[in-house]
């Protein structure tokens, strides 16, 4: 497994907007399409094709939102492994490539992602990660999950 990520720009968009999760997960999750729309909407996220070598195999969107003058909220708020590649590990290795990332870029700061109560093969793979329920929810409803393992 080569895990890396591409900026979504032109030449890969549409590839990435055919990213589908298996009809199971249908509602746990934003299309891409609509992510994408996000993303256009405000420069604070940063929507991201999650590539094996040269397989398209995933999506991720993240982006820090400022709180406080002094402080901001790093988000890792879309994943998405396409249905096709499921079942091999790259919702883990993306995940955990996703947190050095973060790290890089945002410095140590926790990290927030939110999950449906009903999608517990994600909660089980946020919790084997080190990510902790914190007691909120978002505007969906979703539960807000978050990983202090670079406050240590």
């Amino acid at each position: 497994m080569n895990l890396h990520f591409v900026p979504v720009n032109p030449a890969i968009r549409r590839d990435v907007e055919s990213l589908r999760t298996l009809p199971e997960q249908t509602g746990f999750i934003e299309s891409v399409s609509d992510c994408m729309k996000e993303a256009d909407e405000s420069p604070k996220w940063r929507p991201v094709g999650i590539y094996d070598g040269n397989m398209l195999v995933g999506f991720a969107m993240y982006g820090c939102f400022q709180i406080s003058k002094r402080e901001g909220e790093v988000w890792l708020d879309r994943i998405l492994i396409d249905g096709k590649h499921q079942g091999r590990g790259y919702g883990r290795e993306a995940v955990s490539a996703l947190l050095k990332r973060l790290h890089q870029e945002y410095g140590k700061k926790q990290v927030y992602l939110s999950v449906y109560e009903s999608n517990t093969a994600a909660i089980h793979l946020y919790k084997q990660l080190g990510f902790q329920f914190n007691g909120k929810c978002d505007t969906k409803g979703e539960k807000i999950m978050v990983y202090t393992g670079f406050c240590r």
